[in-house]
């Protein structure tokens, strides 16, 4: 008998076949993983580019609670920790409305002599007017003390008369960081991003917070401020790149809203809402 021969094509045949063999299970046993994993429709990247920071505000229950005693035994100190994490957890929603003052004279180089123009109180005027039909049991009004904002904020409150009211240099208007990309027709000295950059984020800092463990009803404040000093705001509490704030814009008059939630969450409801006013009423000076 003579013997099986194999030829060479029949082999490299084989190998084909066989390194197909390979790839498509390959293929396959990856495609069954991903179908466990939720992507992006612009990316493969299942991962978040920005992963939300929980205790940006540094009160979270977690960072706030101090060690037990070491006298205390294991499970005395675990229903410890357990009691005083609820005990500062909050429990009610923060609602911020951030309000931008109406259009005023810039002729002057003088703060005192900025005020409003006609047009800009009857902005004021109407802002005011929707925050009462809201009709949301607001606890404070926060106004900069820059000329048009007092101003705007006087007509405001004159539609909720009940509201306490504060005054706060920290929002008034600056230059909070500088902007990406940058702009020709704007550019401060870096000293005054600096300067300013530095109260606008002490600021945030002050206002923008999830509610004390002690405040049981949800809150209702009114910042009237700036437009540089609301997008900010609205970049840092969203945790977007702070730099893009200048790539936001506000009519003069308009409402901006944030909820930041007792877990710590922030959820924007409005940014820069201008239904209350007319068409020709709109104006961005």
């Amino acid at each position: 008998m003579r013997p099986f021969r194999v030829s060479s094509r029949f082999l490299r045949g084989v190998r084909r076949v066989a390194a197909g063999g390979v790839a498509v299970a390959v293929v396959y046993t990856l495609s069954q993983e991903r179908k466990n994993v939720a992507s992006a429709s612009w990316t493969t990247n299942f991962k978040p580019s920005v992963p939300w920071d929980h205790n940006w505000d540094k009160r979270d229950p977690g960072s706030l609670v101090k060690p037990t005693s070491k006298s205390v035994t294991e499970l005395d100190t675990g229903e410890v920790v357990k009691e005083k994490l609820e005990q500062a957890k909050a429990t009610a929603t923060r609602h911020l409305f951030l309000i931008r003052h109406g259009q005023y004279d810039m002729s002057s180089p003088h703060d005192e002599h900025r005020k409003l123009t006609t047009l800009g109180k009857t902005q004021a005027d109407k802002a005011g007017k929707r925050l009462k039909e809201l009709n949301h049991p607001y606890t404070l009004a926060i106004i900069s003390t820059m000329q048009r904002a007092q101003e705007t904020g006087q007509i405001i409150c004159s539609h909720l008369p009940e509201v306490p009211v504060k005054h706060c240099s920290l929002i008034q208007e600056g230059a909070p960081i500088p902007p990406e990309p940058p702009v020709g027709h704007w550019k401060p000295e870096l000293k005054q991003f600096h300067e300013e950059g530095a109260r606008i984020e002490a600021a945030f800092r002050k206002y923008f917070h999830r509610a004390e463990p002690e405040q049981i009803e949800d809150s209702y404040e009114i910042l009237v401020c700036h437009a540089n000093v609301i997008r900010y705001f609205v970049c840092r509490a969203l945790q977007f790149p702070p730099e893009a704030w200048l790539r936001i814009s506000l009519y003069n008059g308009s409402i901006t809203w944030l909820a930041i939630r007792p877990t710590g969450r922030v959820s924007l409801k409005l940014l820069g809402d201008s239904g209350h006013l007319a068409p020709d009423e709109l104006t961005v000076n």
